[in-house]
């Protein structure tokens, strides 16, 4: 066949970008940093309402979309493929800053009613670097200090909240403030491996025994319960015993679940770091994301009973809960 006989081809015409994915085609690049991206999102909300009722909250606000603290067991990873990007590693190398963040939250928290829980971090750490430049997180933390009645939790794995302390006790003057610190093991080689680049664990308890001292509700998440890695009942053990010595407030433990975009990445770094673990993984979550409600029931009892050793109290409980949820909780009302 001849050139000349070959049939045209039309061009094939690009999906046109919606959305936050067209929003985040638009943001300018801001600047670059050992292989991180930071670019600016113009969004248009910033407080988003949770309409599934496994959510124990009713709102959730975070800051930036990505983080640069590169957790390899990270589930908030598909938030980068609503952005139309697909690599799993996109979500810690563009981080996306949002823009004018005060000021959309201060025309949006009239919506926000008595007793509406909101949670600042879900998916992303608004403590992680790129908050020491921009400072997104103190800006809508010194509009919630503006208001009275709000239940207002936290969630990182930075001691970069002790930089907010001042702005964090106005906030609890008038509401009802929790902050939760996410420690995954006490071993700092071994958190370096999981967490590359989020603050010691060291680092983190000293943030949470300054937090208390300064009259503010803390406690620690340990999330997630990594099986085979983090999950002895030795190392969960010195992690309660050493959360009760910073002056938490309470304590709890969530196992770990892995949807595809979070498998993709963590698997490969199991080949690596862990090859001994890597066949009974794939038994484990070959057809499903969540690990046995068994496996689930034996840490929630270890807890409750190193809870009680360390003689943590349940007058934190409802509210801390409430701040954080469990990972099953909230994957399965995500997914």
């Amino acid at each position: 066949m001849s050139m000349a006989s070959l049939p045209l081809l039309s061009p094939v015409k690009e999906k046109p970008l919606v959305g936050i994915a067209r929003l985040a085609a638009h943001g300018e690049s801001l600047r670059q940093g050992h292989d991180v991206e930071y670019f600016t999102l113009p969004v248009r909300s910033l407080l988003n309402r949770c309409t599934s009722a496994r959510m124990p909250f009713t709102w959730t606000i975070n800051p930036y979309r990505g983080c640069e603290f590169a957790c390899k067991y990270c589930y908030a990873r598909y938030t980068h493929e609503f952005m139309e990007m697909r690599d799993g590693v996109d979500f810690e190398r563009k981080i996306y800053v949002k823009e004018h963040a005060a000021e959309l939250l201060r025309q949006e928290l009239r919506h926000v009613k008595t007793g509406e829980e909101i949670a600042i971090g879900t998916a992303t750490d608004p403590y992680q670097p790129a908050e020491r430049r921009y400072e997104v997180t103190r800006a809508i933390l010194e509009e919630l200090a503006r208001h009275r009645g709000l239940e207002v939790g936290i969630v990182s794995k930075s001691n970069l909240m002790l930089r907010d302390i001042d702005v964090l006790q106005r906030l609890a003057e008038h509401n009802q403030l929790f902050l939760n610190i996410t420690v995954t093991t006490l071993n700092a080689d071994l958190a370096r491996i999981l967490e590359p680049r989020a603050p010691r664990p060291d680092l983190r308890l000293e943030a949470l025994r300054k937090l208390t001292a300064a009259g503010l509700n803390a406690g620690v998440i340990c999330a997630p319960v990594v099986p085979g890695i983090t999950d002895s009942p030795r190392d969960l053990e010195m992690l309660v015993k050493s959360t009760a010595e910073a002056g938490g407030k309470y304590i709890y433990a969530n196992p770990l679940f892995l949807k595809p975009c979070s498998a993709a990445v963590f698997l490969p770094f199991l080949e690596k770091q862990f090859p001994q673990l890597v066949e009974s993984y794939r038994e484990r979550f070959n057809s499903r994301a969540f690990l046995p409600q068994a496996y689930h029931k034996r840490v929630s009892q270890l807890m409750a009973r190193l809870r009680a050793k360390y003689r943590f109290g349940n007058e934190f409980g409802r509210y801390s809960r409430r701040s954080h949820p469990t990972q099953s909780e909230e994957q399965l009302s995500l997914f």
